[in-house]
This record gives C-alpha cells, sequence and structure tokens, in this order.
C-alpha cells in the first residue's frame, strides 16, 4: 500500500491531514476526538496574550447553501482562543505527551511587538509542540487591533515577526498567509526573507453572507447589527489552489514548504493541494460539517488512489502539476479543441443550446431534420468548454483536440503544428521578434 506518511519541516505525522486552527481546535477533548478519529494532525486554535479575547455570546456562523442542502461556504465572526493562555498551554503538553506520533502545530497572534512574541515563544517551546503557526491571516476583530490580517497585508511586518520568531524560537516557524491582499507572492516572499521555514495559505476571505430581506438586518446579527467575517468552506478552493500554485511557481519562492487550507472535503481536494506542491492539507469546514471521522475516508481515498496510479509515497506526487500552471500570455494560441455531443447518451434537455446560444458562440444546433437533435457546429464552436460544464450528464459532452493539419471548419485554415503564444501575435502591439 502507499505510504500517506507525512514529514513537513522534520514534523512526523501518520498522514497528512491536518485539522486547521479553528474552534475544531481550541480544546483538549476536541483534540484528543480528533486524533482518535485518525487525524495526523492538529494546528491549535490561536493562542493569544492574556487577558483572553472576549467573543460574542451569540450567532458565529452563518453558511451558503446549495439547492440540495449541502454546505458550501461558512462565514464566521469567532477570534481567537477567549480561555486562559495558561489553560491552553497546559492542555497542549498533556496531549503531546499522550499522541507523540501526531504533529502539534500552534497557532500564535500577539501584538506586533518584539516584546511579545519574545515572551510568548518559550512558553509554547516548553509543551513540546512541533511547531508554530504564525496567524496573520484572520480578517476580523484581531485586525481592528492591529494583528491578523492587519499584520499579513504588509510584507515588511511580516518578514520582521517572521525574524523575532526564527531569533527567539528553535520551534520550525510556518507563516498563515491572508487571501486578503493583491498578489499573494509579496507575503510570501517576506515570509522567506524572515527566515519562514514554511507557510499556509490561505486564511478565511472578507465576507458578508447576506441580508435577511424581511427585517433589513445582515445575517448572522447580535442584537441586530452584524460584522463581516471569514469566508472557507468548498467554495474558497479554486481561490486558495490558485494562491498556493502562485507560491509554488514563483522563482523567489519556490521550494518554498507549504500546507494547502481551503475547501479540502475529499481526498481528491487533497490530492489536488499536494499535486500543486503541498506537503500537508489543513481542514476545518468539513469537519465541522461532517464530524471528525471524515479523516477515515480521506485517508482511505488518498491511500487507494496512490496505489492505483503508482505513487509510493507524498513526496512522489507533491508538486507534479505546478509546472502545467502558466500565465495566460504562454498559452499555445495554435491548439484547437472542438466539443462533441455524444447522441447515446444525450438526454435532450437542451441546455447546451440554450447557454451557447444566448451566452456564448451559437455553436450549437437544435434540430435536425425536422427533429429534436442538438449537435455541435464546428463552424462556429470556438473550444470553450461552456456546453460541458453545464450538461448534467457526465461525459456526454467532451472535448476533442483538432490534430495539425486538419481544417479549422471555424477559420477554414489548416491547423498549425507549431507553438506560438501571445508574446509573439502580431496583434500584440508589444510582441516579440523572433528569427
Amino acid at each position: 500500500m502507499a505510504d500517506i506518511s507525512s514529514n513537513f519541516l522534520g514534523i512526523k505525522s501518520p498522514n497528512p491531514f491536518w485539522l486547521a486552527s479553528a474552534p475544531p481546535t481550541d480544546k483538549e477533548v476536541n483534540v484528543v476526538r480528533a486524533f482518535e478519529a485518525g487525524w495526523g494532525g492538529v494546528v491549535w486554535k490561536t493562542l493569544g496574550e492574556d487577558p483572553p479575547v472576549v467573543n460574542v455570546s451569540g450567532p458565529r456562523y452563518s453558511t451558503l447553501m446549495s439547492q440540495d442542502r449541502r454546505v458550501i461556504g461558512l462565514n464566521n465572526i469567532e477570534l481567537i482562543t477567549d480561555r486562559p493562555l495558561r489553560t491552553n498551554l497546559e492542555e497542549i503538553r498533556r496531549v503531546k505527551r499522550a499522541w507523540p506520533d501526531r504533529a502539534m502545530i500552534v497557532s500564535l497572534m500577539v501584538p506586533c511587538t518584539e516584546q511579545s512574541w519574545k515572551a510568548i515563544l518559550p512558553m509554547v517551546e516548553d509543551t513540546g509542540a512541533d511547531g508554530i503557526e504564525l496567524n496573520f491571516g484572520c480578517p476580523h476583530g484581531m485586525s481592528e487591533r492591529g494583528m491578523g490580517s492587519a499584520v499579513g497585508q504588509v510584507p515588511e511586518y511580516i518578514q520582521m515577526v517572521t525574524a523575532w520568531c526564527k531569533q527567539y524560537s528553535r520551534l520550525p516557524v510556518i507563516v498563515k498567509l491572508t487571501p486578503n491582499i493583491t498578489d499573494v507572492r509579496q507575503p510570501a516572499r517576506a515570509a522567506k526573507a524572515g527566515g519562514a521555514d514554511a507557510v499556509s495559505l490561505i486564511n478565511t476571505i472578507n465576507s458578508i453572507m447576506g441580508v435577511d430581506l424581511d427585517r433589513m438586518v445582515m445575517h448572522p446579527s447580535t442584537d441586530g447589527w452584524g460584522s463581516h467575517g471569514g469566508y472557507c468552506g468548498p467554495a474558497v478552493k479554486p481561490i486558495a489552489q490558485n494562491m498556493v500554485a502562485e507560491i509554488a511557481r514563483d522563482p523567489q519562492t519556490a521550494g518554498l514548504p507549504i500546507s494547502g487550507i481551503g475547501g479540502v472535503t475529499t481526498w481528491r481536494d487533497a490530492a489536488e493541494y499536494i499535486a500543486l506542491g503541498c506537503g500537508t492539507v489543513q481542514v476545518c469546514t468539513a469537519a465541522m460539517v461532517y464530524g471528525f471521522k471524515i479523516v477515515q475516508d480521506l485517508c482511505n481515498g488518498l491511500s487507494n488512489y496512490m496505489d492505483e496510479k503508482g505513487y509510493a509515497n507524498l513526496d512522489a506526487m507533491r508538486g507534479l502539476a505546478v509546472p502545467t500552471v502558466k500565465n495566460w500570455n504562454q498559452l499555445n494560441l495554435n491548439y484547437v479543441e472542438k466539443a462533441v455531443i455524444h447522441q447515446d447518451s444525450c438526454i435532450q434537455c437542451g441546455r447546451c443550446h440554450i447557454v451557447c446560444e444566448d451566452t456564448s458562440h451559437q455553436a450549437i444546433f437544435a434540430s435536425k431534420n425536422g427533429k429534436r437533435h442538438f449537435e455541435v457546429n464546428e463552424a462556429e464552436c470556438v473550444g470553450c468548454n461552456l456546453c460541458v460544464s453545464i450538461c448534467p450528464v457526465p461525459d456526454t459532452i467532451t472535448m476533442r483536440r483538432v490534430m495539425p493539419g486538419e481544417i479549422d471548419a471555424r477559420t477554414g485554415q489548416p491547423v498549425s503544428a507549431e507553438y506560438a503564444n501571445w508574446t509573439t501575435h502580431p496583434n500584440n502591439p508589444m510582441r516579440t521578434v523572433t528569427a
């Protein structure tokens, strides 16, 4: 069987699935239950200075539901731990001693002063924890106090605090990055410059989940008022994976270990993050929706997939997809595809025709010989993939490559076998001239 054990920064765990810093990792009882279920590690909910923060005693979560009532997005306005620092440290120490084979990472957030970080780091190190994660991502509550994303949005602060942590602690330092920024490569570069051993991303995204139109109050609300919160869950996965890939392929941060976070619900999600360069994946929303035992499905699914593909261990598949991620101007403009509708499984619903006719390229015929029949008009098809994306029957519409030398019915020209991109295209006023 494939070996799914993880060795991330020298921190070993039986699998790459860690619970992210969040309510599921706030107490000894939760973490022990998680380890009993099979989780490879946890990032303990963010610790801060005493006196502890005060959370609202009311609605902290709100969900975005699909039409079949599945949670696809979750918003929270909860802050870091509201329990005394000493209580958390004692529990971390006990759990780590009882579960030495599991990864124990402690998330930290204190004021952006050298003394504050210098004071808390030895306390955490004394618990026997395996590493620390610097919470530079929390977008609500703490950011208004000059912490969380208020630090994560300023590369100079990231580098400065990371350097303090490397100076005052022997533990591996993971920097958790905020997605609420224009270019995630800048904070990642700053973390590396400060000496970070790894980065983790993404933290939650600033969001408001909706409005109660009967009361005209945003929700969730406390005493009739609401606040923006942090958005997570399956719906954020595409955003998170883009940011992971940007760091993995950036020449200045390539090779920097990454712990992937954002919408991991199935083993496939985890495998995608690993293929994009992640050494571990962190999970929160899925555990809060389905419970801790979901890790068993994650482990079994990942192991079976790796067996099927012949990957002996995580390193054998880690980062394999990164070279396929390019800037748009590097895409091959001479590569042509067309949609194909397979009549044997087409249910004649007409959705492909409607969306193509109304919103795309009018490239699907709706009738043939006076009968309802859907077929691609290759003279108009640009290969956009919209019809494939909305077809309710899997594999009924697929894409086929128009091979080099074959006539493209839309242009009337043979498809070239040569690679060509926008940087040399004659329509590009800034094109480079090739010999």
